[in-house]
């Protein structure tokens, strides 16, 4: 069996890994740079609050996904997935391209012009990164690859969020933002060229350029299997779950923990590092083939180490001064909600990629890339739903653990349905727990 150590010693995924860490970390890196600029500078660029601008950002981001998603999958079906990797990557040199006109313009139409064709580049990478690696991979790789996709993802997603941040703040920053996004950007391109040809499956295939049509035709491919599209939804779940959680962090951390902008890094790292971690135990417990017992696993650590998130959150006042990383390590109970964060990451690690690994494995391949295309769909519509219901649920008086506490508890409830559909997920994980009992 090969270890992941090995892998990434292999042509054969060392540059796509290389290729999607590359990208989504720029993504990231010019998506928080633009937020942090446009949060200070925002009076010198338009009369929208700066709150207004954060929400509306995100959401020109994510909506590409619903457009084109569909699409992204029909061109990686019908194209050598290789070339369209390398076809993404000069899209995205010129994207840094435009950011960087609209930096120096001080145009918010161009800067959030940019963001959208972030989010493009994104939704066209997403089934081709996904489709890729069953062409690639032997099956008895498939979930070390994609725990080692998961992994980079998210280290991606920290670091080029600290990275935007820094970029942000520094002399000069709109040019040193547009050098960075295309150092990065050039960088994924070189990786790219040494991705090796992935034929389609689907050379004659006739696109439909019909986002609705094809939408709905992609949802129809990912309901043949059930399995397949229980799956989907348990991912889309994830997410939801995860952006959730992270996108309460900054005030979380200000109203509960009583810290600062470190302190709110210092929660984010652990809870990527937890995710990365899980991710990559993901292959060592799985004994080199899809371990599905590890879904059931994974939920019960997102419901149990949520719930006690909740309860280890302080209900006192905060201090005067927001603390910083360190000032808020030493406060009593800080260790304990680290751990539970770290934790919450790493279970969220069991979950998913077992799930994304067993969504390549039974989709069938002549449109595999369109069933991920569904799943990047119901991921955007799954993350939509949980921001708006956090935010109604918040204004509504809720306080931010209690978010937390009714989060798990629908965690639980969400599982309890999956696995009552499909009991291949429970008499595996009883399996599992029985081998490693013996």
């Amino acid at each position: 069996m090969s270890s992941q150590s090995s892998l990434l010693r292999t042509r054969r995924f060392l540059p796509l890994f290389i290729t999607q860490f590359l990208g989504a970390l720029n993504d990231n890196v010019l998506k928080n740079a633009l937020v942090v600029l446009l949060t200070f500078q925002a009076a010198g660029w338009t009369t929208l609050p700066p709150e207004v601008l954060a929400n509306l950002a995100a959401g020109i981001f994510i909506l590409p996904f619903f457009l084109f998603s569909a699409t992204a999958g029909q061109l990686a079906d019908k194209f050598d997935k290789a070339r369209l990797a390398r076809l993404v990557k000069v899209l995205e040199i010129g994207i840094v391209l435009v950011a960087g006109a609209g930096f120096l313009a001080h145009s918010l139409a161009v800067l959030f012009g940019a963001l959208f064709l972030l989010g493009l580049h994104s939704t066209l990478f997403g089934p081709v990164k996904y489709a890729i690696l069953p062409q690639h991979l032997k099956e008895t790789e498939l979930v070390g690859g994609n725990a080692l996709i998961e992994a980079g993802t998210f280290v991606a997603i920290l670091l080029g969020t600290l990275l935007g941040g820094l970029l942000a703040g520094s002399a000069g920053a709109t040019g040193v933002i547009t050098l960075a996004g295309l150092a990065i950007a050039i960088t994924g391109y070189l990786a790219s060229r040494s991705i090796p040809g992935a034929p389609p499956p689907a050379p004659d295939l006739v696109l439909n350029l019909n986002p609705l049509t094809e939408t709905w035709r992609s949802i129809r491919f990912a309901r043949e299997n059930r399995s397949v599209f229980l799956s989907i939804l348990g991912i889309s779940w994830f997410w939801l779950y995860g952006a959730l959680f992270l996108a309460q962090f900054p005030a979380y951390t200000k109203q509960i923990l009583g810290g600062g902008e470190t302190a709110v890094t210092l929660l984010l790292a652990v809870f990527t590092l937890g995710i990365g971690i899980g991710s990559l135990l993901c292959e060592r417990f799985s004994a080199g083939r899809i371990e599905l017992g590890l879904v059931p696993f994974g939920s019960i650590g997102l419901t149990l180490f949520g719930l006690d998130l909740a309860i280890a959150s302080p209900s006192g006042l905060v201090a005067a001064e927001p603390l910083g990383a360190l000032a808020l390590l030493v406060q009593p109970g800080t260790w304990r909600i680290l751990i539970d964060l770290l934790l919450i990451g790493l279970f969220g690690g069991f979950f998913i990629v077992p799930l994304y690994a067993l969504v390549q494995q039974r989709s069938s391949e002549s449109h595999r890339a369109r069933v991920i295309a569904a799943n990047n769909i119901f991921n955007a519509l799954f993350m939509v739903v949980g921001a708006l219901a956090a935010a109604l649920l918040l204004s509504s008086g809720l306080t931010i653990p209690a978010l937390f506490a009714t989060a798990a508890l629908c965690n639980a409830a969400v599982a309890v349905y999956i696995y009552g559909l499909v009991p291949e997920f429970l008499v595996r994980f009883l399996v599992w727990l029985r081998i490693k009992a013996d």
